[in-house]
């Protein structure tokens, strides 16, 4: 579409699951038309999340909306500003994540944690997710179905305050997953106040992990990746980790309990978090950033004779993930990534459930 055309709500072609559980096939949606403080963006690239195929297939909860466009990962050019609109210009390379829009006005919007807005609905999500919620997100429903439908598609229409700048020294298409991977793995580590004379393990070498080997070898920590086997040993070298550790090697493991100040476990899939908290020494922190399906049974007596926390971290505020992008654009540092057309994407989220992908997914949007 052309700037102008999006005065007036635009069709976008798009891929779309049209039931839960369902393939994603080609499907046209319709954008809202541009308010006063929206940016029109063409998108370039949208990277593939593994909640993505959670979320389409109902596997964290059911009764989600459909059809459904996934993607929060999201990087693109500015292609028209409302009136009113500050922060861009047309051109711009920018991005979107998890969230385009919250209540704006709960103790938690105002500090920039959007992601734990408070407001009558919390955040409105990239996809899946009701505009109206609130009357400054609300659209047409006889125009747009008043549904959020994210970045498996050719063009998205957002409030500027949930835009952000993407450095111009990154490569757009690597740049692009760090809209969700980078800032989830990049805000536990400043919160829960990683340093550089810290041994930091990473656990799971996927697309989360691999980010945050990255992350923490960039703020000058001891890196240790630790994974099943010793299958990841050579990327996670390649990656800048200066130790692996099998966690499947109980002597390996018994030998590194007590050594390590921070442990960021990326791991989706059910797992022994009690073996993790092993390996911390006292006043260590695990942070969870992995959704395993099952509750995690702990010992007390793990968190209490070490004086250790076990603490979780949902994404990035907008401000945060601004903070986060600047900082890969000084320290050079992107996703690693493999580049698929839009008709791939069935195939690839195949691949991204058996772990099949170095380190993520992006589709090039030009082929829809």
């Amino acid at each position: 579409a052309t700037p102008g055309a999006f005065a007036q709500p635009t069709s976008c072609k798009c891929m779309a699951a049209l039931t839960e559980g369902g393939r994603l096939e080609p499907f046209t949606i319709t954008r809202r038309a541009l308010k006063p403080t929206d940016v029109a963006i063409q998108i370039k690239y949208a990277g593939v999340c593994h909640s993505d195929i959670h979320q389409a297939r109902g596997e964290w909860s059911k009764g989600g909306v459909f059809p459904m466009v996934t993607g929060h990962e999201v990087g693109g050019v500015v292609a028209a500003v409302g009136d009113a609109v500050t922060k861009f210009s047309v051109g711009d390379v920018v991005g979107i994540g998890c969230m385009v829009d919250s209540c704006r006005s709960c103790k938690y919007c105002v500090r920039g944690d959007e992601q734990y807005c408070k407001g009558k609905g919390g955040a409105v999500f990239t996809y899946g997710d009701s505009t109206n919620k609130y009357e400054h997100s609300a659209e047409d429903e006889e125009v747009t179905n008043a549904v959020t439908y994210g970045g498996y598609s050719e063009s998205v229409v957002v409030h500027e305050g949930f835009v952000c700048t993407i450095p111009s020294n990154l490569d757009l298409a690597a740049a692009t997953p760090l809209l969700c991977a980078g800032v989830t793995t990049y805000s536990p580590l400043i919160h829960y106040g990683l340093r550089p004379h810290h041994k930091l393990a990473v656990v799971g070498l996927g697309g989360l992990g691999h980010m945050g080997v990255k992350f923490g070898v960039a703020m000058g920590a001891e890196v240790t990746v630790v994974s099943r086997g010793t299958g990841k040993m050579e990327d996670s070298k390649r990656l800048g980790a200066h130790h692996f550790l099998d966690s499947t090697d109980k002597e390996a493991m018994a030998v590194a309990a007590d050594t390590f100040d921070f442990v960021l476990d990326t791991v989706a899939a059910n797992h022994d978090v009690g073996a993790l908290l092993d390996l911390l020494t006292v006043d260590g922190k695990c942070v969870m950033v992995g959704i395993p399906p099952d509750a995690v049974p702990i010992s007390a007596f793990k968190l209490i004779m070490g004086r250790k926390i076990l603490a979780g971290s949902l994404i990035g505020g907008v401000r945060e993930t601004q903070e986060m992008l600047d900082f890969c654009g000084r320290h050079d540092i992107t996703c690693d990534i493999e580049t698929i057309r839009a008709d791939e994407v069935n195939e690839a989220w195949e691949r991204a459930i058996a772990s099949d992908v170095k380190y993520r997914f992006v589709i090039d949007t030009a082929t829809l």
